[in-house]
């Protein structure tokens, strides 16, 4: 059986749904109010998929060093996946209703547990319903899974590796923030304004086609080729508001063909926990 990586298609999905080996979990969130992605979900969702919540589920609780996801402790993590339904031999589908800018945090974050068999859902649930297939509602279960975590640390940097990058040309920092946050013009979730010095911008958005589906393979490496330079996919490093939605340019840049950039899980919301670090507006 073909693993999918990286992306699937409605069509593909529709001839696994009651596939015992694959659960579809169902990620969409709005940052500006929490409960409404469970609440949408309970509404209507793909038969058989279940719920992450991204606060609960999908991040640690906010201590006062932390941003506002941390990533959870991989033995904590692996209980969620447990209670999903998720083994080490799960074929997973992640979506959302935001162009996969949540689902990927979830594909990331089983990548970073060494599962490869996961794949956003091109288009998400907006795709699902345009195309006329069931929809369920209330809440859904899967039977407990059995899920052995091995941690690829290297996948991502802590704030003291970033801080110790800073000035150092032969590395590529990628701030996914809309372009007026990284400029520091508006701020709507974190206290303060601004970017990682050295820091260049490309919003994740810019990664979507129509209908919040991604960007051709083609059309996405060359724009991330464009972007990258000479600088090898080894020493990227993509940031956000708080190490959600940059994982939809780690997600690009695998579909494109360009694997291997690092995540900055603590983001920009960690990066400011201490007013000694510095900070660039404009």
């Amino acid at each position: 059986m073909t693993a999918y990586t990286t992306l699937i298609e409605v069509e593909d999905l529709v001839s696994h749904l009651n596939d015992p080996s694959w659960v579809i979990v169902d990620c969409r969130f709005d940052l500006m109010n929490p409960d409404w992605g469970f609440m949408d979900y309970q509404r209507g969702h793909i038969p058989g998929s279940v719920y992450a919540h991204l606060d609960h589920d999908l991040s640690a609780p906010i201590t006062p060093h932390t941003g506002r996801h941390p990533l959870p402790l991989p033995s904590e993590f692996a209980r969620t996946l447990e209670r999903l339904g998720i083994g080490n031999h799960t074929q997973v589908v992640a979506l959302d209703t935001s162009g996969g800018s949540f689902a990927a945090r979830l594909w990331w974050m089983l990548r970073w547990m060494g599962h490869n068999s996961v794949a956003v859902l091109n288009g998400g649930w907006n795709a699902w319903k345009s195309s006329g297939h069931l929809i369920a509602q209330g809440i859904e279960t899967k039977p407990r899974g059995k899920f052995i975590p091995n941690p690829q640390t290297g996948r991502y940097l802590t704030t003291a590796e970033m801080l110790g990058l800073l000035g150092n040309s032969s590395f590529k920092i990628i701030d996914a923030r809309a372009p007026e946050r990284y400029r520091g013009e508006i701020e709507p979730l974190d206290p303060v304004a601004g970017h990682i010095p050295g820091s260049i911008n490309r919003f994740h958005e810019r990664n979507l086609a129509r209908a919040g589906k991604l960007k051709p393979a083609d059309v996405l490496r060359k724009e991330f080729e464009e972007l990258l330079g000479e600088t090898p996919p080894a020493q990227v490093i993509v940031y956000c508001g708080s190490g959600v939605t940059s994982c939809h340019h780690l997600l690009a840049m695998e579909y494109a063909g360009i694997p291997g950039a690092k995540l900055y899980a603590g983001s920009w919301s960690e990066w400011i926990r201490d007013p000694s670090r510095p900070i660039e507006v404009g």
